[in-house]
């Protein structure tokens, strides 16, 4: 996966959580739409940590490789 393929990925996740966060109704979060709201900020956040994770992994392995 190419590095301009994971920026777009993780822009996506970034304005899913943004749309996401538009949801809640934030006088009873933890009911109805706002819970699936927030389901879907947290798998948000978890696809933008895996992108960081794989981003390192790929600048690790392009300095082994290097040496």
């Amino acid at each position: 996966m190419s590095r301009t393929l994971s920026i777009i990925l993780m822009v996506l996740a970034l304005a899913l959580i943004t749309y996401n966060v538009t949801l809640i109704d934030f006088a009873d979060p933890f009911q109805g739409d706002s819970i699936i709201a927030m389901i879907g900020i947290m798998a948000s956040l978890c696809a933008v940590v895996l992108l960081l994770i794989f981003i390192a992994s790929k600048k690790v392995q392009k300095k082994v490789n290097k040496d």
